[in-house]
């Protein structure tokens, strides 16, 4: 005798019941759930500040794509999409030379996505508009969980971006692209959690969220071969040498968690620094590419691990140190 399932209903509830005031509840939530958005756009990003200065007026929320470094903004509502902000949308991209473009409201009108796609056709590959709506909802009795739906992006988004640097790259730039393909779908099968990247790139090197701003895991082919690091890459020098210095003083114990030999690679003249480790091989032996991959997600996985293990305590110094910069 067949049994029917006991299901839940789900309901939907008012943001404001959430998120009282835009400026103070509602940008704060998307400042340090940025997770959620990245997922949705299909990016690894990192949100660095909130209520930027463009000009005489506040962006609410600035940050890049870690994956290719491009500058990423966000202007937020609660409510329905309205004329008063897409004009600050366009103000603000201009302000700050974005190429990640997000408008979040509760719904849009016909008239505004229209316009999010009008804009991604006119402007060229390095500008792209997305619309993202937010809602929120329970089942019973359960605690409310948001909900995000895009609703307007780049048409043909990895078409694009293919076909703008087939002109210019070289076939290498072809081949790292390919590559990247490969090894984002091995992410998506094997290792969901590391990545929401979907587009890949025909740089040489690739950064995943570390989930602390300014550092990254990064990948890449270089003289040496292929590398497999974590970098520290924040704009200040200092903050950069302080987190080296708190990881390299450790190095025999990461070494013996490991079994082998890392780079210690302080960067001397430059403002970054990395820890990582080195494999031969070159972008050109495509018959490789598999072991490449093997080996990048090895490498990576016990450097996330070395990584998770001091996570608070460099997340510490970081933060100790930004501080001290206000």
């Amino acid at each position: 005798m067949s049994t029917e399932p006991v299901l839940g209903k789900m309901q939907a509830v008012p943001l404001r019941d959430i998120w009282p005031h835009e400026a103070h509840n509602f940008t704060p939530w998307l400042l340090n759930n940025s997770g959620l958005l990245g997922d949705v756009l299909g990016m690894d990003i990192e949100i660095s500040n909130a209520e930027h200065p463009v000009g005489g007026y506040s962006l609410d929320l600035i940050g890049q794509d870690v994956a290719t470094g491009d500058r990423l903004i966000i202007e937020n509502q609660l409510e329905q999409s309205d004329h008063s902000h897409l004009g600050q949308l366009l103000t603000y991209a201009s302000g700050t030379e974005a190429v990640n473009i997000v408008w979040v409201a509760s719904n849009f009108r016909a008239e505004h996505r229209a316009a999010l796609d009008w804009l991604n056709d006119r402007t060229d590959e390095k500008t792209r508009f997305f619309g993202i709506e937010i809602s929120a909802v329970k089942i019973n009795d359960s605690i409310p969980a948001p909900l995000m739906r895009l609703v307007a992006q780049p048409n043909d988004w990895n078409k694009k971006v293919k076909a703008s640097t087939a002109g210019k790259s070289s076939a290498l730039g072809g081949l790292y692209y390919d590559f990247w393909s490969l090894l984002l779908d091995e992410l998506a099968s094997s290792k969901p959690g590391w990545s929401a990247a979907k587009t890949p790139s025909t740089d040489n090197w690739r950064y995943l969220s570390s989930g602390i701003s300014g550092i990254y895991f990064a990948l890449s082919f270089s003289q040496k071969g292929l590398c497999s690091a974590i970098y520290f890459g924040n704009s200040s020098a200092d903050i950069n040498a302080a987190l080296y210095a708190a990881l390299e003083k450790e190095k025999s114990q990461i070494e013996q968690s490991i079994s082998r030999e890392l780079s210690w690679e302080p960067l001397d003249g430059k403002t970054a620094s990395r820890v990582g480790e080195y494999y031969p091989g070159n972008i050109s032996d495509t018959e490789a590419w598999p072991e490449f991959v093997e080996w990048f997600l090895k490498s990576q996985s016990d450097l996330r691990r070395v990584f998770s293990d001091r996570k608070s305590k460099l997340q510490d110094i970081r933060s100790s140190l930004k501080a001290e910069d206000k």
